[in-house]
């Protein structure tokens, strides 16, 4: 440590392997390059920092800005083959102008007009949607029609036929999840079109996945194969809520029911292993009591949220955002970030913290603690 207890940086020290500039390095150098190869000496800071120093930033992005941009291309551009979605990704600043909200996640918001039908397709990246307003689509995978309702958490795993059509007189928006940068950086990515309607205009109240595995503590048994995503296509807001309020009800009562004092959460889970709902993508929600604060952390890995109810803030790298109702940001990794709610505060959380456990890179630091 240097006498003002901060931890070097590779440019603080004397780099030994930096020779005289001659001639013959030159030459050298230019024979690195005529064979495509480049040395760690020279490359170092980049590629090894001390901790991680993303390019891609941490970002807000209001509700009250996204919503009118995706009603206006609601009235100039059509759902079909082609586009396949009237899907607008979030593009981090810090990352060249990709439509990646980090470099592992995406995150769009949707919006499918009156009586619209988006055709089916299926691909390899792994898919979820959440709901923070409205109602009136179905979403149909592999065949299964899935309601759409405010406060949802729905999932359209890998390769899965998906499409969704509105049976309705008003348009409805709702956010999307994928692991595209990962699948597209690892060049896993495979895509396949379906049906140029949607297989099942059926619009039940409750999907066949949720009539077969949605009930607490039982596993029916024509399911006991473990599965790679949950088979649950709809987590409903009515489930989540009751979760969220009970934990807070317990801690009033001495229970610990709550991560921290006036903090509930829930992960969302595939009932088959008791893991996440997809290889690639966390969920969560989080439910603050008025006037909780969270502690300051930082992960591994990268983090985007919604505001789903109430306001509040985040303090992200030491800059207070205030926040409303659907409302989004992105907290890259190692980045320092906490919440704080001016009324009760709900969020829905999604982070590619799969990716990091199962390749063992995660790493969570929590301000005041010694983990």
């Amino acid at each position: 440590m240097t006498t003002t207890d901060q931890p070097l940086e590779h440019g603080d020290v004397e780099n030994a392997m930096q020779p005289e500039d001659t001639p013959e390095l030159r030459e050298l150098y230019a024979g690195f390059e005529a064979n495509h190869m480049v040395p760690l000496w020279t490359q170092i800071d980049d590629l090894m920092p001390m901790h991680p120093a993303p390019r891609a930033v941490s970002h807000v992005w209001k509700w009250s800005t996204l919503y009118p941009l995706a009603k206006r291309s609601g009235d100039l551009v059509p759902v079909g083959r082609g586009g396949e979605r009237r899907a607008i990704g979030l593009a981090n600043p810090g990352l060249g102008g990709r439509p990646y909200v980090s470099p592992t996640l995406w995150a769009a918001i949707q919006y499918l007009g009156p009586k619209e039908t988006a055709p089916e397709h299926r691909h390899s990246q792994n898919a979820f949607r959440f709901v923070v307003e409205g109602e009136g689509v179905w979403t149909v995978v592999n065949g299964d029609p899935v309601r759409m309702s405010r406060g949802d958490f729905l999932l359209t795993p890998g390769w899965n036929f998906h499409g969704h059509h509105n049976e309705t007189d008003k348009p409805m928006a709702w956010i999307d999840g994928l692991d595209i940068p990962f699948s597209y950086q690892n060049d896993v990515g495979f895509f396949e079109f379906g049906s140029e309607r949607v297989t099942d205009y059926a619009t039940p109240n409750y999907s066949r996945g949720e009539r077969l595995w949605c009930h607490p503590g039982l596993r029916p048994l024509s399911g006991l194969q473990n599965t790679v995503s949950s088979p649950i296509g709809a987590y409903r807001w009515e489930y989540t809520d009751r979760a969220l309020t009970e934990q807070l009800l317990l801690e009033e009562e001495g229970q610990p029911a709550t991560v921290e004092q006036g903090h509930a959460a829930v992960r969302y889970v595939n009932p088959t292993t008791g893991g996440d709902v997809m290889p690639t993508i966390r969920a969560e929600f989080h439910r603050l009591r008025a006037g909780a604060v969270t502690a300051t952390r930082r992960e591994v890995g990268s983090t985007v949220f919604q505001v789903f109810e109430g306001s509040g803030s985040a303090v992200i790298d030491g800059t207070e955002h205030q926040l409303e109702i659907g409302d989004m940001f992105v907290i890259p990794s190692w980045v320092p970030w906490s919440l704080q709610a001016d009324t009760q505060f709900d969020l829905f959380r999604f982070s590619d913290a799969p990716i990091m456990e199962r390749l063992h890179f995660d790493r969570t630091y929590i301000e005041g603690t010694d983990r």
